[in-house]
């Protein structure tokens, strides 16, 4: 999930039905921050890395952290399609882990990868509503509802919108 700026977050409830919030425009150019992050749809475990930059040796940091949280049996990854998912660094770290396996969503299919809703649940717990002024408190917020989340945790179920299906065919 990234770059997420030291800014205010607009909670969704800040004014009246109807109403404009009074929030004055914040475009977050103090700085940024990207989380990387592993989900574990059966237990609804959760793991989150914070970096100032999106590089491949970040996401190796992950990786490693994800096998010692993991520390036995087999591990999916399913990833997308970013850059750094598939540099040689990454690569040549697949080859020495081989209880790891990479599999790559297709373009364009984020409903794939069950760490999406995650990021929508970190989103809420993290930022709505909160201001950060630095780095520092935007990456505490961030860390905080992780463990949060895993004080609380619960097996993710993968359910379909309760959306009508119209026949326009």
């Amino acid at each position: 999930m990234g770059p997420v700026s030291a800014k205010t977050y607009p909670a969704k409830r800040w004014a009246p039905q109807g109403k404009r919030p009074p929030v004055q425009p914040d475009y977050g150019r103090r700085a940024k921050v990207w989380v990387f992050g592993a989900f574990e749809p059966s237990t609804g475990k959760a793991l989150t890395l914070c970096r100032e930059r999106r590089r491949s040796l970040d996401f190796i940091e992950l990786l490693n952290s994800v096998v010692q949280t993991w520390p036995t049996d087999e591990l999916i990854l399913i990833l997308d399609n970013l850059s750094i998912h598939r540099s040689l660094d990454v690569q040549l770290w697949a080859l020495a882990h081989k209880r790891v396996r990479f599999l790559f969503q297709p373009t364009y299919a984020p409903w794939l990868n069950l760490i999406e809703p995650w990021w929508k649940t970190l989103r809420s717990l993290a930022l709505a509503g909160r201001r950060f002024e630095d780095l520092a408190t935007l990456r505490s917020s961030i860390v905080k509802s992780t463990k949060y989340w895993n004080d609380r945790r619960h097996p993710y179920v993968w359910r379909k919108a309760n959306r009508p299906i119209s026949n326009h065919l």
